[in-house]
């Protein structure tokens, strides 16, 4: 009875690790997936449990041979950069461990995989390199936005003197008219740019998250009352006010979510909802380790192209006519700012999902 307790005991221990496990017999088939294993690989145990490990992951030469080497050799074996695993339509990032399975007398039973999914990661460590690109532009376009800011300002006053000057209804006050807004036009982008690179101390104060997204949702709804747009909200009623600048996450989600309605045609869906992302947490020095929230903003569009993606938070980089490319470089700036992450999925014809995560802090 002890040993029955003893084994399920340890059975719950291995399901329990965060860290996908898999062991295999002396003759490499599988005998063992936890969950986690089965959530990395998209495999599920009743399909890996006595198959041949190296027909499950042919495609996965790195690790086969790390398997190999374990086996021949009785040695632990990491590769934290190099293997990348299938998961249906979808390439995963692993760091894999292969050690001997050994008795207490030393003899040996088989090897045990043990993968670790680096995708997060990845995101975070993308992130920061697109923070480091805009930090080093960041002080060339301040210096820019500058100094076309002032002669601008000499081109308006200029152009709003000589339309003084000139009689009502004369052809050259509609030239005139013309100058000014497109002076307006560059000076919008000329703010917006100096938006994206000055920097702005955060006024942090505590924040319900979803009484913004719900006053966000009600205005777009006005606003695109002709187009017979279905919008819908799923929000997460567990999750706390939370530490920011609601200023700034106004300005975020308004961009994000009129972005969204922008994307769908007659009778397009678009979606606002909150959730606690437990597979993410912050720990800064000196702070206790701090959860996510994740607000997604999706929409049954057009979707985009992988190329477009590539680019999409580039400053001046814009799909839109009217556009100046620079709304979701801002976005970006105030989730970094805030110590979050920003990230897009999207497929053409299918729609395009924005997910802004940030610290739970209270």
């Amino acid at each position: 009875m002890a040993a029955d307790l003893s084994q399920e005991f340890y059975a719950s221990v291995i399901d329990s690790v965060g860290d996908g496990v898999i062991v295999l017999d002396e003759g490499g088939f599988v005998t063992l997936v936890n969950p986690a294993a089965e959530e990395i690989t998209g495999l599920s145990r009743r399909h890996c449990q006595g198959s041949r490990f190296a027909a499950l992951f042919a495609g996965a030469g790195l690790l086969l041979d790390m398997v190999e080497k374990t086996a021949a050799s009785g040695m632990t074996v990491s590769d934290h950069e190099n293997i990348v695993l299938r998961k249906g339509k979808h390439l995963v990032p692993v760091a894999a461990t292969t050690s001997p399975l050994l008795l207490g007398s030393g003899e040996r039973l088989g090897t045990i995989v043990v993968l670790r999914d680096l995708s997060n990661i990845r995101e975070l460590e993308g992130a920061l390199r697109q923070g480091d690109r805009l930090s080093v532009l960041g002080t060339l376009a301040a210096g820019l936005a500058h100094e076309i800011k002032n002669p601008l300002g000499g081109i308006k006053g200029a152009a709003q003197l000589l339309e003084r000057e000139l009689p009502e209804g004369s052809e050259q006050r509609d030239y005139i008219r013309v100058m000014l807004k497109e002076v307006q036009r560059v000076n919008r982008i000329v703010e917006e740019l100096l938006q994206l690179v000055s920097p702005r101390k955060l006024e942090p104060a505590p924040v319900n998250l979803h009484r913004i997204l719900g006053d966000i949702v009600l205005l777009q709804k006005g606003a695109a009352a002709g187009k017979r747009i279905t919008f819908q909200q799923q929000f997460d009623p567990s999750i706390p006010p939370i530490l920011a600048d609601e200023a700034l996450l106004v300005q975020l989600f308004l961009n994000l979510v009129k972005n969204a309605v922008e994307a769908v045609e007659e009778d397009g869906l678009v979606r606002v909802s909150s959730r606690v992302v437990a597979e993410y947490s912050l720990t800064q020095k000196g702070e206790r380790r701090s959860r996510m929230v994740a607000v997604e903003v999706a929409d049954n569009g057009p979707g985009i192209s992988p190329e477009q993606l590539e680019n999409l938070f580039t400053p001046f980089y814009t799909t839109k006519s009217k556009g100046t490319g620079l709304g979701l470089a801002i976005c970006q700036k105030i989730v970094a700012d805030h110590r979050g992450l920003i990230k897009v999925e999207s497929e053409p014809g299918t729609g395009t999902t924005f997910t802004v995560m940030l610290p739970l802090i209270q």
